[in-house]
């Protein structure tokens, strides 16, 4: 917990309101659910209006950028292509591809088709084609903030087994999306995206979860979607993370690439599919910032 506060200070949310006007009682709720046993975010993880403000407007640039790849993608087009218009339409909005060079990532966007859970390279060797399915994972810097979002595209016509896929990992991502209610657990939210894929007799990958995001491309908390109810940490308001389960059709075990160190692929070479949404946590429920 932070320094204590003299209750006629400055709030440390940066308000200029006194504290016990502003975030006093929010710490003496926070502190009373910490002595319970209730893991907590530290303060400066908890967004300020204003910086929740400045959040949004990165997330209409990312928001942009998705509906311009769902708008021009098809069979035959390359991943690298995705990449260029990604990284075109980024800049071209004021904003920096959060990915490029970011711990050595060598493209602007993550293209992972059929059993390529997450972290593809795009390449002019990928061609799209009919019947495949691809997530297009997009992140974007704008005067610093960050936003982080997701979708599945399915190219042409596809079978059924994925068609039925790629809608209940949306289904999985909805579920979550509904426990995400201030001062629960977050593992709530993550137990019913775990539930939803086990009742349709898919499985949720452990190994690789959502995370905090706003200040930072990836900040605490770590996400997991496939938790216990009543477990991780507290959900308050001016939280924000990400929702982004990767709901495989087979088994959950992964591997990743040794060579390009980033592809993930499903151990069993079946589909796997995600997507990703991020979410502000409110006073009397939750909003969607970036989809």
């Amino acid at each position: 917990m932070a320094v204590k506060i003299g209750r006629n200070d400055p709030c440390w949310c940066g308000s200029g309101r006194k504290y016990k006007k502003c975030h006093e009682a929010f710490d003496e709720k926070l502190e009373m659910f910490r002595l319970k046993g209730f893991p907590v975010l530290d303060h400066k993880l908890i967004k300020t209006p204003e910086q929740i403000e400045k959040i949004k407007e990165s997330c209409k640039i990312n928001i942009a950028v998705l509906d311009y790849v769902g708008e021009h993608i098809g069979p035959g087009v390359t991943t690298q292509q995705i990449d260029d218009w990604v990284h075109e339409v980024t800049v071209r909005h004021g904003g920096i591809p959060a990915p490029l060079n970011y711990n050595g990532f060598p493209k602007s966007v993550c293209t992972s088709i059929n059993d390529v859970v997450c972290h593809g390279i795009p390449s002019e060797d990928i061609v799209l084609k009919e019947g495949d399915i691809v997530n297009v994972d997009v992140s974007t810097i704008y005067n610093g903030y960050f936003s982080d979002s997701s979708r599945m595209y399915m190219i042409g016509k596809v079978s059924p087994e994925k068609e039925r896929l790629v809608r209940v990992t949306k289904e999985c991502m909805e579920a979550g999306l509904e426990k995400v209610q201030p001062w629960t657990p977050i593992g709530n939210m993550g137990h019913a995206v775990h539930q939803h894929a086990l009742d349709n007799g898919y499985t949720v990958v452990r190994e690789i979860g959502g995370h905090g995001v706003g200040l930072e491309f990836h900040e605490d908390p770590w996400v997991s979607y496939t938790s216990e109810e009543n477990s991780g940490v507290l959900m308050v308001p001016g939280m924000i993370f990400t929702i982004e389960p990767m709901v495989n059709m087979g088994k959950e075990d992964i591997w990743q690439d040794e060579e390009d160190g980033w592809t993930v692929r499903t151990d069993d070479g079946l589909p796997s599919a995600q997507w990703e949404i991020m979410v502000l946590v409110t006073e009397t429920g939750h909003e969607v910032l970036c989809w």
